[in-house]
Order: structure tokens, then C-alpha cells, then sequence
């Protein structure tokens, strides 16, 4: 078969795939079920083969390359603008076929299988961390209609729940029910956060690059396993700048005829990663209102002087993630004199 160009539109069971030939002339559109899929590219030639950054897309990409075709994985929204009209699986598979080819395309590296397995610990833990919040909220607001407040924090909850079975025994059985039930649930989520975080402390140890990641302020042993696991290749980008725009903290531009409008950030990118880099720089603040010194710690005083605490941060967060390609990029640690 002549070398060709496909464009595959993933689904669970059935996929559509749209091929071309060197000449841009369709040769083959149909319709392959899961159990056919490798089967047919295993007789084809190694060819081009584009598909979506969705849904299994690395698990495709990893299968497919082993049997020697050249994969590459584009941003859903990347290839949006080369759908002719309508929507349907055939026309998003020619729209990948054709989009796979354009010189200036952007690809989403392929990402191992070891890399997705740590992602699905960070997933998970946030999943959880997100479900016992929503717990302690709950206790609070029940007890709150009682009567009986504490605090704001974790930490406190145990106070408020000691203060119930001690304090108050005025109140119906049904409450002391409920109240044992949700403090059930939330120490069962504690405790599988806390194994989670074992496993990510663990895969951290064995990374060199989640180590080096860990030594730039504001950057723990959370965000540096998630930036070491899912940006796989930091040579896609050509400087800070571009990873620190793929994250979706960098102004969003508004600019014609000459004149610069900037206004807030994207927050294109990924949503996990900003925020942990957020978070990060937000402790860093608040370190260096207590402590100075470095050039950094000065540099974030004095955006300080003219800047609110939230806009330093994502600022702070933006330099973080610029420093985070330098580290992953040169194979370094950070280095405070030239920060």
C-alpha cells in the first residue's frame, strides 16, 4: 500500500478513520470496530496518522507506534477550524487528516504509560481532597443550623464534633447519627489521601526531574511530580514563555492596528497545573512579607508595593512556570542569584 496520511476520529468501539495520499487524494473512509483496528493497521505501510488529544488518544498512540507508524496527537481546538460544515464522525476524520498535515500545527506529546499512571494518583487525590471538603462543609452547615460553629479548617473539625458528643446532649439521636456518619466518611477519605500522597512521595523519589522541578520556591513534591509527569517533552516548547501560555497564565490579547490590549489571563491549558502553581506562589508570598533576601523574594515585595496579593501571585506563578522549563529544558536546578 502507498505511503499515506490518516486522520482517525477515536471513539469506544467504533472509529472512523479518513486516509489520503501523497497526492491529497482520498483512498479509503470507513468505519473500523475496536477489535479491527490494530488488525488493519498492522497491514498497512508505516504512514502519518493524526488523531485528537482525547479520550484513550495516548493509549492508541503508544499501540500504534509500537507497530511503526509516525503519531501525532493535536488539541481538539487545533483542529476545529478545518471542519468543512455540519458534524459528524466522517467529516471530523477528514478535518484530522487534513489538520495532521499543516506545517505549523502544534502536537500534544505521546505520554507513557508510566507518566498517565502517576496523573491518575494526582487525579484521584484531587478527586478526594474535593469530596472531603465537600463533607466538612456539609457537617458544618448541619451544625451551624444548631447552633454549634467552630473555626474554618480541617484541622478544626475534630474540635466541633467533640463538641457535640460532649457539650450538647440536648440535641435528637438522629443527629448524632448523621454527625457520626459524615465523620465516618471523612476519615476514610483522610486516610486514602494520605496513602495517595505516599505513592506520589515515592514515584517523586524516583524522578530526577520531579527533584530538580522541587528545588524552585513554591514548588513541592505535588507540583513537581505533576509537571515532571505531564509535560513528557519540554523541548515542544521553545522558551518559558510558551509553557507558561500553554497553562493558560499568560494575558489574553486583544491587540489590533498597532496598539497592545492585554487583558486578564487565558486559562487555556491545563486547570490542575495552574492552580497548584498558584497555590505555590501564594505561600511564596507569604514568606517573603515575613523574610526577604533572595533576588525573588525581593522582586515579589516589590510587585507587591503596586499589585494586590492575587494578581502577584499569578504573576509569581507565571515566572514558576518559566522556571520550570528552564529546569526541565537544561537539565538544571534552580539557581536564586540568576532568578
Amino acid at each position: 500500500m502507498r505511503q499515506l496520511t490518516f486522520g482517525i476520529d477515536l471513539a469506544k468501539n467504533v472509529f472512523q478513520v479518513h486516509a489520503v495520499d501523497a497526492a491529497g487524494v482520498i483512498v479509503f473512509q470507513q468505519k473500523l470496530r475496536r477489535g479491527q483496528f490494530l488488525a488493519f493497521f498492522q497491514k498497512v505501510e508505516p504512514s502519518l496518522i493524526g488523531m485528537e488529544a482525547c479520550s484513550a488518544a495516548h493509549h492508541w498512540a503508544r499501540e500504534l507506534m509500537a507497530i511503526g507508524h509516525d503519531v501525532k496527537l493535536m488539541v481538539p481546538a487545533y483542529v476545529k477550524p478545518y471542519v468543512k460544515r455540519g458534524k459528524n464522525d466522517a467529516l471530523d476524520a477528514e478535518a484530522i487528516c487534513e489538520a495532521v498535515t499543516r506545517p505549523t500545527m502544534r502536537f500534544v506529546p505521546v505520554k507513557s504509560s508510566l507518566q498517565q499512571s502517576i496523573l491518575m494518583v494526582h487525579r484521584s487525590r484531587a478527586l478526594m481532597v474535593r469530596q472531603r471538603t465537600m463533607l466538612v462543609n456539609a457537617l458544618r452547615a448541619h451544625l451551624a443550623e444548631l447552633g454549634i460553629v467552630a473555626p474554618v479548617g480541617l484541622e478544626r473539625v475534630a474540635d466541633l464534633v467533640q463538641r457535640v458528643f460532649t457539650e450538647r446532649r440536648d440535641l435528637p439521636e438522629l443527629v448524632y447519627d448523621v454527625v457520626a456518619s459524615l465523620v465516618k466518611q471523612i476519615g476514610c477519605l483522610t486516610d486514602e489521601v494520605r496513602i495517595l500522597e505516599a505513592k506520589i512521595k515515592e514515584w517523586h523519589k524516583n524522578s530526577s526531574v520531579s527533584r530538580r522541578l522541587a528545588t524552585i520556591p513554591g514548588v513541592g513534591v505535588i507540583t513537581a511530580t505533576a509537571l515532571a509527569a505531564t509535560i513528557s517533552d519540554p523541548s515542544a516548547f521553545k522558551s518559558g514563555r510558551q509553557l507558561a501560555a500553554w497553562l493558560g497564565l499568560t494575558p489574553r490579547s486583544n491587540s489590533s492596528g498597532g496598539k497592545e490590549r492585554l487583558g486578564r489571563i487565558t486559562k487555556a491549558g491545563d486547570r490542575y497545573l495552574r492552580t497548584l502553581l498558584v497555590v505555590g506562589a501564594t505561600a511564596v508570598i507569604r514568606y517573603a512579607r515575613q523574610k526577604g533576601g533572595s533576588p525573588l523574594m525581593e522582586w515579589v515585595r516589590k510587585l507587591l508595593q503596586s499589585k494586590s496579593p492575587r494578581l502577584t501571585s499569578v504573576a509569581l506563578a507565571n515566572k514558576m512556570a518559566r522556571m520550570a522549563w528552564a529546569v526541565m529544558a537544561h537539565n538544571a536546578v534552580y539557581r536564586p542569584a540568576i532568578a
